[in-house]
């Protein structure tokens, strides 16, 4: 799954300093693998927290997910981190009420496949990989801070933050942000990578979000206790009800709204408050005619620039021999499994140990 540039990677120890950029699902994953070998490791993320797009947005009355709202299991290798992560509480199986909406009306979804999603809330995974990292003695994290250059000199890399602060030096550095940022950093030092950058495109995504004063109200046919709805709109991709989920059923009632990628697009510069209104309209419409909704206490929207690949990276990750690699969800696919499994694949590589099926 991997290109390798060159064929043999540059070698971590025990001894090695590595910085990790960026805090998402697979930044996490690599520098739990990396330190848990004895590696020093430090990640920055330019957020508040950690978790990417797997981050929840805490509102006064309402915690809402605005990015990935569930996840599948394929991989054995995942699977076994799932379990784990069940046994301490931090996800759990999420949604079971599903359904599909079309001008035909509702039907339920079932396809098979148990999904999960984190506990009480999507970054509840994240946070308990970014908690039992920092935990370790030879690792860090470093949050609301930007790096905006890298320097090779002759003892490693250096990094330059937005606080003009410098970091460093490494003897190797991992970017797990999207292809678009990464490509910026390491554009002047590695062609390659920067090449493999430019070669996986992305596409943006709005998500909404509207706090309801009263709980909505019931669909003829429909279970009252829907939890989650794929839609046909050429707007809205998803509606998912945020009180459902585990952990969170004393909350109010509240929707997630995920636009369609291609309305997406062609109105990724449009105002977020007019966004957060189309995709709230997008999903009455979906409703019986004359159906009456609750009072509307907050609606919003947030824009993910680089939400997703265009298309699936024949890649699960890429290094150089200079020391500079790449991971991430945009190489190896674009579901929240392919995160974990790119990063954990690297730092793995990266050690010289075999990548387990």
């Amino acid at each position: 799954m991997a290109t390798l540039l060159p064929n043999v990677p540059p070698r971590l120890t025990p001894t090695s300093t590595v910085a990790i950029i960026g805090a998402g699902l697979s930044g996490l994953a690599c520098g739990h693998q990396l330190a848990s070998h004895g590696v020093d490791v430090k990640l920055f993320d330019k957020a508040r927290g950690p978790g990417g797009r797997m981050s929840s947005k805490h509102r006064p009355t309402a915690t809402l997910d605005l990015g990935a709202q569930a996840f599948t299991v394929r991989d054995e290798r995942f699977a076994k981190k799932i379990a784990e992560w069940q046994a301490v509480g931090c996800v759990a199986p999420w949604p079971t009420s599903r359904y599909q909406a079309s001008a035909s009306g509702w039907q339920t979804h079932n396809d098979g496949q148990t999904r999960y999603t984190g506990a009480p809330r999507m970054s509840a995974l994240t946070r308990h990989l970014a908690d039992t990292l920092s935990a370790l003695p030879n690792a860090t994290i470093t949050l609301e801070t930007q790096v905006t250059a890298l320097e090779q000199s002759a003892t490693g890399w250096q990094l330059h933050d937005s606080h003009a602060t410098q970091h460093g030096p490494f003897d190797a550095v991992i970017i797990s942000a999207p292809p678009p940022q990464a490509n910026a950093l390491l554009a002047a030092w590695e062609p390659t990578l920067a090449a493999a950058c430019e070669a996986q495109p992305q596409r943006g995504c709005w998500a909404g979000w509207a706090i309801f004063e009263q709980p909505l109200p019931p669909i003829d046919s429909v279970a009252p206790d829907w939890q989650s709805v794929h839609t046909q709109h050429s707007m809205l991709r998803l509606a998912s009800r945020n009180h459902t989920k585990p952990g969170r059923e004393d909350q109010p009632e509240s929707l997630s709204l995920l636009a369609q990628l291609d309305w997406s697009d062609a109105h990724i510069e449009a105002s977020s408050d007019v966004v957060a209104q189309q995709l709230l309209d997008a999903f009455i419409s979906l409703l019986p005619a004359a159906t009456a909704l609750p009072k509307v206490l907050e609606v919003g929207a947030h824009r993910w620039r680089y939400a997703q690949p265009a298309q699936a990276g024949a890649q699960s990750y890429l290094y150089s021999a200079s020391g500079l690699a790449l991971c991430g969800d945009s190489f190896r696919g674009s579901r929240v499994e392919d995160a974990w499994l790119s990063g954990d694949e690297l730092a793995k590589a990266l050690l010289g140990q075999p990548t387990e099926k």
